[in-house]
């Protein structure tokens, strides 16, 4: 880019040059005309043409109003003054001057160029539509008379026009970018919309795998992507479904051979032998009912909704209000399933108010997750069986009331979504359960 400008700024310097030789040769030729043939001369440039300049001789000095200074201004100023002084004597004064094309004066002092005849021009100062700035050598001839030669430098025109491009060109540059900016920005929209939903039914799928199946859309790579995201749902669903069924169905069928032989201990004559039987009976009993349990309070077929925890939490403590408290600032709606978590949430509440007498809630919210504790003032829970206590039908107390399921459920609950759910012993006594619940859904509205 460097080496091109060098290379134009040599080129109006050469072209500079070889109209100072021109101007040079059409004063000399002036200078050697007696004075009653000079005008009659001027009448046939006119007329006829024959020369590169606007030629006049004028009776005063016309003042110029130069363009604004530029290095290459100046050179072209000292070449055209340098060649003029070289050939023309030392006692005529010349004046060199660059004019924009507008505001170019001939004549005297209050004649613009523009408002003469256009013949008047039409040899010599054709304007080019970028209007390039003109070149007016005057020289005084004899005394009240100035020989005026105006001209336009041969292209590039680089002394004037400093900018890359024009103004009407940058305007029109930045509406065809702001135009542009628009498109780009709709055609992203448009190509980024079904990949958001994508990535939405993935983070939801934990949650709801019975979500209706996404609409494939937009370039082939996102319709690739969705239509294999739609076939392992529908994989998943079927799986889960012949799951559900099979489980129910061996639990629900175990209960009448259970209950046959229940009977049947019954007619043993050994009294000893009867009663370890039922016993055998009541434990194969508990586990058939919590496997029903759990499948029971696990299956949350919900609508992911707005869900207003402090309500939820209010609502859960209400039986309790002695024994329960919260504390809490503004808390926004959470996206969830509300049965499924007001089961998780109030089997811990309800855990802690069973072995600690009392608990305290606290709620925290924040723009990437809520975070629910729950203390209480109970036993806790040894720290060797912190890890296992949500195995199913693990029990650390005689209870009879109860399958040892509940822990194991809330934190299913809360996994589904894809919350964490954590339980602390507390340095002053009792446990003290933590969930954090992301909100990965608060995009969604």
């Amino acid at each position: 880019m460097n080496q091109f400008a060098e290379s134009e700024k040599e080129t109006v310097l050469l072209n500079a040059n070889n109209l100072a030789e021109s101007a040079v040769n059409t004063i000399t030729f002036f200078q050697t005309l007696p004075m009653e043939y000079r005008h009659l001369v001027l009448e046939q440039l006119r007329d006829l043409g024959g020369s590169r300049f606007f030629v006049s001789l004028n009776s005063e000095k016309i003042i110029i109003n130069p363009i604004e200074d530029s290095p290459l201004k100046a050179q072209v100023i000292a070449v055209v003054d340098e060649a003029l002084k070289r050939r023309i004597p030392s006692t005529n004064q010349i004046a060199i001057a660059f004019s924009h094309p507008d505001d170019l004066h001939v004549l005297k002092n209050d004649v613009l160029l523009k408002d003469l005849p256009p013949s008047w021009g039409a040899y010599s100062l054709i304007i080019p539509s970028v209007k390039p700035p003109v070149l007016v050598v005057q020289v005084e001839m004899t005394d009240h008379e100035w020989l005026y030669l105006a001209a336009i430098l041969p292209p590039p025109y680089l002394l004037i026009d400093k900018s890359i491009i024009s103004s009407e060109q940058v305007i029109t540059l930045m509406f065809t970018t702001v135009l542009l900016l628009i498109f780009i920005y709709l055609l992203f929209y448009w190509q980024t919309k079904p990949l958001k939903q994508l990535a939405m039914a993935v983070s939801e799928m934990s949650i709801d795998l019975r979500q209706q199946p996404l609409k494939e859309e937009g370039a082939t790579e996102i319709i690739a992507a969705t239509s294999a995201f739609n076939r392992m749902q529908q994989k998943l669903q079927s799986y889960i479904r012949d799951r559900e069924v099979l489980f129910r169905s061996i639990s629900h069928d175990l209960k009448t051979p259970i209950t046959r032989l229940r009977l049947r201990s019954e007619l043993l004559d050994n009294e000893k032998q009867t009663v370890a039987f039922n016993h055998d009976l009541d434990d194969l009993e508990m586990l058939v009912k919590g496997a029903l349990q759990t499948v029971k309070d696990t299956d949350i077929h919900e609508n992911i909704q707005p869900v207003d925890m402090l309500k939820l939490l209010n609502r859960i403590s209400s039986p309790q209000p002695d024994t329960i408290q919260i504390i809490s600032n503004e808390v926004q709606p959470y996206r969830g399933k509300p049965l499924a978590l007001k089961r998780a949430l109030a089997n811990l509440i309800e855990n802690g108010v069973k072995y600690g007498d009392s608990v305290v809630i606290t709620v925290v919210d924040s723009p990437d997750s809520l975070k629910i504790t729950i203390e209480d003032n109970g036993p806790g829970i040894p720290e060797k069986e912190l890890h296992g206590i949500f195995t199913p039908y693990r029990r650390l107390h005689n209870d009879k009331q109860g399958y040892g399921l509940g822990l194991g459920i809330s934190r299913s609950i809360i996994q589904a979504h894809n919350g964490e759910l954590q339980l602390l012993n507390r340095q002053q006594g009792g446990l003290e359960v933590i969930i954090i619940l992301p909100r990965v859904y608060k995009s969604q509205h």
